[in-house]
């Protein structure tokens, strides 16, 4: 019971903190700081505020399925869940065995990740020809990585 509950106080302290970062680059947006040359760097920093907060939901949604996934598989499994859907549901939180749950975690965490590198890229310069590289580098590996997440469904869903 442990690593559930832990899990879930773990889920509560991320949304809490990704809602702290969203209102705080809100309430930033008040400031008369954003006004001059500076604009384009300020509104970079506010959305990097904003997307750290959607991060942090990610990484609390992970740990709610972490807690949840471990409850299911080791205490006991809750019927209430279950027989609201019919017993029939694939939803985010309808795990059944280990292995659906490490799916999903990493799918949740790649995601997350997804989130983290477009954060950088939003304050990444430009300057040359290798940043760019770089640059393209990453969009390309961030879009590699959302396709082999959702690419086998597709395959599945049609034979």
């Amino acid at each position: 019971m442990l690593p559930v509950v832990m899990s879930l106080v773990s889920t509560v302290v991320t949304f809490a903190l990704g809602t702290k970062s969203i209102v705080r680059s809100l309430m930033a947006l008040q400031a008369p700081e954003g006004i001059g040359d500076n604009a384009y760097a300020m509104e970079a920093k506010l959305l990097a505020g904003i997307v750290s907060g959607i991060d942090l939901y990610l990484i609390g949604i992970a740990l709610l399925i972490f807690g949840y996934g471990i409850y299911e598989l080791l205490v006991s499994s809750i019927d209430a869940a279950r027989e609201a859907d019919g017993g029939a549901s694939n939803g985010l939180l309808d795990i059944r065995d280990l292995d659906q749950l490490k799916e999903k975690l990493v799918k949740v965490l790649v995601v997350a990740l997804i989130v983290t590198a477009f954060k950088y890229m939003l304050t990444l310069k430009v300057d040359d020809g290798q940043s760019l590289l770089l640059f393209c580098t990453s969009v390309l590996l961030l879009a590699l990585s959302g396709f082999l997440i959702t690419g086998h469904r597709h395959k599945k869903d049609h034979p």
